[in-house]
């Protein structure tokens, strides 16, 4: 061995082997996520288009029952009726592609587009991605009337203190997201390895 040689430890290594697991990790659930988000949306701009505003119309109700049949034959479930209006309501509530977030899932925006308030809905999004808000964060300030208690509130910086810190996404659940499985064409199973 040579003088010039650094002799890392195992316990270093490892540390910098799982930190680069860690990463790729990462990077494959922002990629999957943002692909299924953005498939969403044009899915919810196409169904918009073919029934315009009105859902409720003999047409409407008919092409989402082929919609849902023809998606389901051919990629499985996730494509139900009512996922599909949900795909709508997301386009609807989110007309400008490029605003949409890598950082943000599909979980996120199902809550986010039940906002009627356009400038509540747009802070709930700016605070999810700002503060690294779970979805369970980001239901909980939603239904805490977060948004509202801070525009009424005298004291803003205690109603800033409730938040708490943003949970961590431990990478062994990553996919199993059921959003993400459904979208990738998988089964839901709690015993998911990353060989499968």
């Amino acid at each position: 061995m040579s003088d010039n040689q650094i002799i890392i430890q195992p316990e270093e290594s490892y540390k910098i082997i799982r930190n680069s697991v860690l990463i790729a990790q990462s990077k494959v659930y922002t990629v999957v996520n943002s692909a299924m988000v953005q498939a969403y949306w044009e899915i919810g701009q196409e169904i918009h288009k073919a029934c315009g505003e009105n859902d409720r119309a003999e047409y409407g109700k008919k092409l989402l029952q082929y919609l849902s049949e023809q998606l389901t034959k051919e990629f499985g479930k996730g494509f139900t009726v009512t996922n599909l209006k949900y795909m709508r309501q997301f386009y609807r509530a989110f007309p400008i592609r490029h605003t949409l977030c890598d950082e943000l899932n599909w979980s996120h925006y199902r809550l986010l587009m039940r906002i009627e308030n356009e400038k509540a809905r747009k802070f709930y999004l700016e605070e999810s991605v700002k503060s690294g808000w779970s979805v369970r964060q980001l239901e909980r300030q939603i239904g805490t009337f977060y948004y509202e208690r801070l525009l009424a509130s005298q004291d803003k910086e205690s109603v800033v203190n409730e938040i708490g810190l943003p949970e961590k996404v431990e990478p062994k659940n990553i996919i199993r997201d059921p959003y993400v499985l459904e979208f990738l064409g998988l089964e839901g199973n709690t015993s998911f390895y990353e060989k499968d």
